[in-house]
């Protein structure tokens, strides 16, 4: 349900959602996990951020120096470009800075950087974070975002789900590192997935236990059980982190069984005591489960989408992808007049196609 719900929410464009401070501090600890040296020299660009409360913004900001950011760049769109229903009202921090301005307030967006001690404590943290309204609105797909894009090394954000295609294409076109959120549903975008299979883009290290809790500020959209009113929070359990930033995770093989072993021990019924069953027009095997993928196996196999949570690009080769929108995008043949690998006469939507690099004996 709560799935369903981020995609009427993406319908709507409904885009208002904020990740808290603790999750981007876990997903950035893995990249420095890694290679501690990752953002050291480099300058982060923050856009479709809200700068003065954003917690990526809040992030980086206090740990500037530890990171070795070279320079810190977070924008925001205007209130006027937002919901009208969010009755967006200039905070105190604008009102009381001596560059406000009445009309810019409403129609522009701002920019923060972050590249010096302005407050004289040897310091270089968020109390030294400089402002000024923005010419645009922060629409990212305006020149002026374009140009802090090009400036940029690495993007970070929590892009609005609506325009995820343009966010994504828009970063790629500059050849920039990045980790954005997304959901689910776009690993299998004819935009993402040629992405995904070339390793360009991966899964991040993730939201614990698959769970992503957002602020909200409104509530429309959502069936019980999603919003907690108390928090604030919205659940959703089909959120992403997306990047080309490398982290360990990424490199952990994945624990198999051998395809005997899987049809005497595995837990799921649909394989134990009866195997692996074949695409009635592919040469490949059908495998539902992710732990159930037999590791010495030489062909290719069809397995569900959430593999690519589990997938390490030493471990196995990506071929293609079945899903109902970009089936194509598999190569394969079609001379049973149905356009994708079956199974007993069903489209089997929804499956990744893989083989392993090196079968185990």
């Amino acid at each position: 349900m709560a799935n369903e719900n981020l995609g009427a929410a993406r319908k709507a464009k409904n885009d208002e959602f904020y990740t808290q401070f603790h999750d981007i501090e876990k997903e950035m600890g893995a990249y420095l996990d890694y290679d501690s040296e990752v953002f050291r020299g480099k300058t982060v660009l923050l856009p479709c951020d809200d700068p003065e409360w954003s917690n990526f913004t809040k992030y980086f900001a206090q740990n500037f120096q530890r990171l070795g950011l070279k320079k810190l760049i977070s924008t925001s769109y205007a209130p006027n470009s937002k919901p009208k229903e969010l009755n967006l009202q200039p905070t105190l921090f604008e009102l009381e800075s001596p560059q406000f301005d009445e009309e810019k307030a409403a129609a522009n967006g701002k920019i923060f950087t972050l590249t010096r001690d302005t407050t004289g404590d040897d310091v270089i943290n968020v109390d030294d974070l400089e402002w000024s309204y923005l010419d645009g609105d922060g629409d990212f797909r305006s020149e002026e975002i374009t140009r802090l894009r090009d400036e940029a090394d690495v993007i970070i954000t929590n892009p609005p789900f609506s325009l995820f295609r343009e966010f994504l294409a828009w970063i790629i076109e500059a050849n920039k590192q990045f980790v954005i959120i997304g959901n689910m549903n776009a690993l299998t975008y004819r935009e993402v997935f040629p992405l995904i299979r070339d390793n360009r883009l991966w899964l991040g290290n993730g939201f614990h236990k698959g769970n992503a809790y957002f602020a909200t500020p409104t509530t429309r959209e959502y069936a019980d059980g999603v919003f907690d009113e108390e928090t604030g929070l919205v659940k959703f359990r089909n959120a992403l982190w997306f990047t080309n930033l490398d982290h360990g995770r990424r490199h952990q093989p994945l624990p198999l069984m051998s395809e005997a072993d899987n049809l005497k021990f595995s837990k799921h019924k649909e394989v134990k005591g009866t195997g692996y069953t074949k695409f009635d027009n592919y040469e490949a095997i059908e495998v539902p489960f992710t732990d159930a993928i037999p590791s010495d196996y030489k062909g290719v196999m069809g397995v569900p989408i959430s593999f690519l949570d589990k997938y390490s690009p030493e471990q196995f080769e990506i071929i293609g992808l079945i899903a109902g929108n970009i089936r194509g995008l598999a190569g394969i043949p079609t001379s049973t007049g149905k356009d994708g690998p079956y199974v007993g006469g069903k489209l089997k939507y929804g499956r990744i196609l893989i083989r392993h690099k090196k079968v185990e004996k």
